[in-house]
């Protein structure tokens, strides 16, 4: 079954290979989301795990597109990143004019951006915000990648804060704080990212 797939092993593979899927090829116009794992086997050598993900797919607003993946998790050792290669059968739409829409709206503010709690307790996330929130499951991604082991599953929940430092650098955080910078043309990176301390529940 699909939903007890998913919750396997090799779905939180999926999992991972969709957030550096998600890492090099999201941004503000493109909020990639794991869609549905059709096949999946994994294997065990020298030390290291090797999830091969069949055919899965992921799907953005506008399309949904069918990739293949192969997840390395090296064994034992979580100072590493998983190695995640990922091959994609079609196109994605392109953002461009998304992209530049947002870009030139961030620098003709007058005031830097700043936003808190996306979505909100209910879910919600205003219109202006969904690029906000596309950009940082992007970069999230990148936590997501350099995190896991193959027994974590992570995922973005909820920006608590973003301020905008300058016109292309974002500083979203929660749990995780991390600076991320953007440009239509270069698309998204992680310059700094650490896990904050959890506050002492009262």
């Amino acid at each position: 079954r699909a939903g007890s797939r998913m919750e396997a092993p090799q779905g939180r593979a999926a999992t991972l290979a969709a957030a550096c899927l998600s890492y090099s090829r999201g941004g503000p116009g493109r909020a990639l989301a794991l869609r549905a794992l059709t096949a999946a086997s994994a294997q065990v050598s020298s030390g290291a795990a090797r999830p091969h993900l069949h055919p899965w797919a992921f799907s953005s607003p506008d399309n949904i597109v069918n990739c293949t993946a192969e997840v390395l998790y090296h064994l034992g050792n979580t100072n590493v990143a998983p190695d995640v290669h990922f091959e994609i059968d079609g196109e994605l739409k392109s953002t461009d004019e998304q992209d530049n829409m947002f870009y030139n709206q961030i620098r003709s503010l007058k005031e830097e951006l700043v936003a808190q709690d996306i979505p909100d307790s209910h879910g919600n996330v205003p219109p202006e915000m969904e690029p906000i929130r596309a950009l940082a499951q992007a970069a999230a991604g990148y936590v997501v990648w350099q995190n896991s082991t193959e027994d974590t599953r992570y995922h973005l929940a909820q920006i608590k804060h973003v301020r905008q430092v300058h016109t292309l650098c974002f500083l979203p955080t929660g749990d995780w704080q991390m600076t991320v910078l953007w440009h239509p043309q270069h698309g998204v990176k992680v310059t700094q990212n650490s896990r904050q301390p959890k506050r002492a529940e009262r």
